[in-house]
């Protein structure tokens, strides 16, 4: 019994393994050859594009799509648990229906408040 559970994980020791013997030496030889550097001052200033940034660091974003990438997000996941649901429909027991309903009713409730969202003029 202990053999043939030995035997199951060989492949997975022999990963471990060739990621052991392949990363330490990677990580050794980048070490030795990377150059060393000074502490340099200007290398931790702030920087936009390459340059010295100018004006206010903070502006105001509105965020009148929050609303569309909601809705996306919902259909998103509720497409694909609604898509498993249905390709297993007659294997699942009927307890399965029930919770897929709940499922769908909180995603409905997601749903509409995107559709409430989306309504507003001034989101954030």
């Amino acid at each position: 019994m202990a053999a043939e559970t030995a035997a199951q994980f060989t492949p997975v020791i022999y990963m471990l393994g060739f990621g052991v013997l392949a990363g330490v030496p990677a990580l050794i030889i980048s070490r030795l050859i990377a150059p060393r550097r000074r502490y340099n001052p200007v290398k931790f200033l702030p920087m936009e594009c390459g340059q010295m940034p100018t004006g206010e660091g903070r502006s105001h974003f509105m965020m009148q799509y929050y609303s569309y990438i909601l809705m996306f997000v919902v259909f998103d996941v509720m497409s694909i648990f609604l898509f498993a649901w249905a390709s297993s429909l007659l294997l699942i027991p009927r307890t399965a229906t029930l919770s897929i309903m709940a499922f769908l009713g909180i995603m409905f409730a997601a749903m509409g408040y995107a559709l409430y969202l989306s309504g507003r003029k001034g989101i954030w």
